[in-house]
């Protein structure tokens, strides 16, 4: 067997064995629920879980003890042993309807059990009132279960009961507990954003000198920023997380700064899509930032909004409902970044877009600026191979004459790539390269 699949069967064997005793809970739950036995299901304790699985680390690192491990049991039973979960289809022939103290409900597409936090005091409490209260601490912020973000009650409930919520496991958890590597979430609808990568590096980033050095202090945030802190007594006083704003005309490289420095830090950095964030329906940008930043909150994930000023902008004086709920996201907007332990980065065209209140927030403001001359000569010379190009091409002049971002240039260089191929080309000329300058100036109406 090779190394991959004695891992995975490591991993596949402690679950087994916790799904094992899962089923004997239960069995003896239902026993005493409908027999009115007197045993005593917390006398039954869980296993001994096999070194190096993935649910022993967790349960070793976060303390989990019984009550932990069978809730965290239950939420994973529809994924990895729904038949477990068929006794709790039994109806209350009395009102021909399943049994209030079971909860949950059936799924609509698997035709199993999904378990709610009912049917995890159920499970764990029965009829006792006391162990069914102190279960409530499980879905408390501050437990391990919501810290981690392994367990939750996911939904709205209204103004049902608070147990009454389906039980959920993270879908990083459960791929943790199976495979031992954390799963990183793509891009949907119930998670507005998406891991950023580049295969640039930093020696294919030209920026002003003044911003590069401003750039270095938060690559000195992110490797040593907290630990120097402590070290000089700041720990206390200093919030934790580091907030940026990057601000500056398109192109000049704002997002492929946060993606260097997420991948020099080793970080997955997430941009999060706003037009997937913004609602005009009342509670549901915060709703949707919520998912975010309840994910990332223990990644040391980067967080980065481009095009912040769509959802950090200032906030203007009440004159309306419109108004008033406007100027109540940014406050929970502001809230929540402050709150966030690890690296967020907006980035804007204008830093006076970005509302007051965040502006006083962040640790570091770096203005990325049009390239001057010399610098926009080094990006000509990074992005073109020399033996594409012809003998009539002058990059100085180009680099001297031309005024454009980073992005720009790239626009324009790829444009001039695909019409000197349509020519049946195989090098660039300078008038293919004018070309593409003159198409990128009209789009920025720099050119009639």
């Amino acid at each position: 067997m090779s190394t991959g699949a004695e891992t995975l069967a490591l991993h596949a064997e402690a679950l087994r064995l916790e799904l094992d005793w899962l089923e004997t809970v239960l069995a003896e739950r239902f026993r005493q629920h409908f027999a009115d036995s007197a045993a005593d299901v917390s006398a039954m304790p869980p296993p001994t879980l096999p070194d190096g699985s993935a649910l022993a680390e967790m349960v070793t690192r976060l303390g989990l003890g019984a009550r932990e491990r069978l809730v965290l049991a239950l939420a994973l039973a529809p994924h990895l042993r729904p038949q477990a979960l068929d006794l709790f289809f039994v109806k209350n022939t009395h009102f021909d309807r399943g049994f209030s103290e079971f909860g949950g409900t059936r799924s609509q597409r698997h035709a199993g059990f999904l378990p709610s936090g009912e049917t995890a005091a159920f499970l764990a409490a029965g009829g006792n009132l006391a162990e069914r209260i102190a279960l409530l601490e499980l879905f408390d912020t501050r437990h391990p279960f919501a810290r981690e973000g392994i367990v939750r009650l996911d939904g709205d409930v209204g103004g049902e009961p608070q147990l009454s919520a389906l039980l959920e496991v993270s879908a990083e958890a459960l791929q943790r507990l199976q495979s031992g590597v954390w799963h990183k979430p793509d891009y949907n609808a119930r998670f507005p954003a998406k891991l950023v990568e580049s295969a640039l590096g930093w020696d294919d980033l030209v920026l002003a000198p003044d911003t590069l050095d401003e750039i270095g202090i938060v690559r000195a945030w992110l490797e040593r920023g907290p630990a120097l802190m402590n070290e000089w007594g700041l720990g206390r006083a200093v919030k934790p997380g580091y907030r940026c704003l990057f601000y500056g005309p398109p192109g000049t490289g704002k997002t492929l700064t946060a993606t260097l420095l997420g991948q020099s830090a080793g970080l997955d950095v997430y941009r999060v899509d706003l037009s997937m964030v913004v609602s005009k329906y009342i509670g549901e940008t915060e709703k949707n930032l919520a998912r975010v930043f309840d994910q990332a909150q223990n990644r040391r994930w980067i967080l980065f909004f481009d095009e912040a000023d769509a959802l950090f902008g200032k906030r203007t004086a009440t004159t309306n409902s419109n108004d008033r709920h406007a100027n109540q996201e940014v406050a929970y907007l502001l809230q929540r970044v402050e709150d966030f332990p690890g690296m967020v980065i907006l980035a804007s065209n204008l830093r006076g877009n970005i509302d007051e209140a965040f502006s006083r927030r962040f640790q570091a403001m770096i203005y990325f600026p049009i390239p001057d001359a010399a610098q926009r000569l080094c990006l000509w010379r990074n992005l073109c191979r020399p033996e594409r190009l012809g003998d009539d091409i002058d990059l100085p002049k180009l680099a001297r004459n031309h005024e454009l971002s980073g992005g720009s240039m790239v626009n324009a260089l790829a444009f001039a790539v695909l019409q000197a191929s349509c020519e049946g080309e195989t090098r660039l000329a300078m008038r293919h390269i004018e070309d593409g300058l003159a198409r990128e100036m009209r789009k920025e109406g720099r050119l009639s």
